[in-house]
């Protein structure tokens, strides 16, 4: 079994204006048409920061519901051609997400995850070449690609948050767990609510 290193998932992030710049698909091309081999890697066809995943353009920025979808279906393309190494699967106890990360992300102080007011999940970081850049300013308030990564996916209603657990392999594998509140399951199931009498 490959050793892994527990992140630190933080919940009180206060930043305001964090991610209010979208990234647009013709942005996304000029970026990717400057031929820098790290930002290929990190947004490159397959990588979970890629606005590409999911079969058509949309913004890492933007809150996905991930667990609304199968991974089967969602990545196939990606899968029968061997470029996408992420997987996401709920079972009854946890909603799990695994990824490949690109090179020269997968290290522990690059990557951070964060619990976005009880309902969105962000995974991002710096891209190192550009810290310095950005050191003046709050990187995440202004074009943050031309700086880093992200990727925001919504909280399914039943996850509990405030027990999230990530992990990464030293073979740069993220791995995050987001536990089932299971007494909002029961209550859900069994149609008990709080206006019932």
């Amino acid at each position: 079994m490959t050793s892994c290193l527990k992140l630190e998932v933080q919940t009180e992030d206060q930043t305001p204006h964090k991610w209010c710049i979208s990234l647009a698909e013709d942005e996304f091309k000029r970026l990717l048409s400057h031929g820098n081999p790290v930002v290929h890697k990190v947004f490159g066809e397959g990588s979970l920061f890629s606005p590409l995943l999911f079969g058509k353009f949309f913004d890492p920025s933007d809150a996905f519901p991930l667990w609304d979808f199968e991974s089967d279906s969602l990545l196939s393309n990606l899968r029968s051609s061997g470029k996408s190494s992420v997987d996401w699967f709920q079972t009854d106890q946890a909603y799990v997400l695994k990824a490949e990360l690109p090179a020269g992300v997968g290290k522990t102080n690059n990557v951070q995850i964060h619990v976005e007011k009880g309902k969105i999940v962000e995974i991002f970081g710096q891209l190192k070449l550009l810290q310095r850049e950005s050191q003046k300013k709050d990187w995440r308030s202004c074009n943050w690609w031309e700086y880093g990564y992200v990727r925001r996916l919504e909280l399914p209603e039943d996850a509990d948050w405030r027990r999230i657990e990530a992990y990464l392999s030293i073979d740069a594998v993220l791995e995050i767990r987001i536990p089932r509140n299971l007494l909002h399951s029961d209550t859900s199931a069994s149609g008990v609510g709080k206006n019932s009498e």
